[in-house]
């Protein structure tokens, strides 16, 4: 198998080049999020019963997966006492109140409440932060109901452990893990593009990898580790149930006839694909089908226009040696 035109060295390069967020762009970001965290803490200090508890920066972001589209941040907020609403919206009316007197500098524009979110706007960055309200009861674990961005139901959810949990995998790869999740996420990125109706959000796609990652799959070497993933999605038809064991038994798990079953990790009730149809499922095997064939022949391909040819076939035009 030939890899003169195309191997680990070039991949890793477009990803830095065309993939990746910025360095200097994710720390601004950061410092963004931290600095709304520093004033609300420091409101809380002076506030000791006021209902926002506690932010956490989340997402892709915080687990070092963000693509270089990354536009706003998202951003946890424990909201807890007994007059926190349990409607959606009025919860979300709730949270920009309190988060309008929490930050009294802002103007009444720059916090605004969405549909699952209320977003943040900073004028001096043009950055918005999405503050996602997650209802606590006290639980050590930070465990509380979130507004689920699916179809605004709540969903319990502990943030720290999600960040844990994939902390656990980097640290197992060094860089590689996340750096492989941003590929994946990127080339499912194009396939929303270009095929109407392509569902396959990121929260699966880091499962996927976590579940590889468990077995022992190495990502140092990135088309070999691309192609274990794609591989495992076609030999699976994304039929086999995704489990972990980090803070609950398999055996937990109810049974579900969903079509795609991927347990999310700090909650055992909840199928983070229970909305994915038969449909879906099929699409995502033969558009994986078709991805690891191209890899096959990229890997194989005597010329470097033909490598090169093969390689876009997964992440685009974008793609140049």
């Amino acid at each position: 198998m030939s890899r003169q035109h195309v191997d680990h060295r070039e991949i890793a390069a477009f990803a830095q080049d065309r993939v990746n967020l910025p360095s200097d762009k994710a720390k601004e970001y950061r410092a963004q999020a931290k600095r709304l965290r520093d004033k609300l803490e420091g409101y809380l200090r002076d506030h000791p019963d006021f209902s926002l508890k506690k932010m956490l920066l989340s997402g892709s972001l915080a687990k070092g997966t963000a693509l270089r589209t990354l536009n706003d941040i998202d951003v946890a907020c424990y909201v807890s006492g007994a007059d926190a609403p349990e409607d959606t919206q009025a919860l979300l009316d709730y949270l920009a109140e309190k988060l309008r007197k929490a930050f009294p500098n802002f103007s009444p524009d720059q916090v605004q409440p969405q549909t699952y979110c209320v977003t943040v706007s900073f004028r001096g960055t043009g950055l918005d932060v999405d503050v996602v309200p997650i209802l606590y009861d006290g639980d050590p674990n930070w465990y509380g109901n979130l507004v689920s961005q699916e179809d605004g139901s709540f969903l319990r959810t502990s943030i720290p452990r999600h960040l844990e949990f994939a902390s656990v995998r980097k640290k197992r790869h060094d860089k590689d893990y996340a750096q492989v999740v941003r590929l994946a996420k990127f080339w499912a990125r194009r396939m929303k593009s270009e095929q109407d109706g392509f569902r396959f959000k990121s929260f699966m796609i880091e499962m996927i990898m976590s579940k590889l990652s468990d077995d022992g799959v190495d990502f140092s070497d990135y088309p070999d580790a691309l192609q274990a993933f794609f591989t495992y999605i076609a030999n699976s038809d994304m039929r086999e149930r995704i489990v972990f064991s980090d803070y609950y038994a398999p055996s937990s798990v109810p049974s579900t006839s969903d079509p795609i079953q991927i347990i999310d990790p700090v909650n055992q009730e909840n199928n983070v694909a229970r909305l994915y149809d038969s449909g879906q499922a099929d699409a995502i095997v033969e558009a994986a089908l078709d991805a690891g064939d191209a890899i096959d022949s990229a890997l194989r391909a005597p010329t470097k226009q033909e490598t090169v040819a093969y390689w876009q076939k997964v992440f685009g035009p974008q793609f140049q040696v």
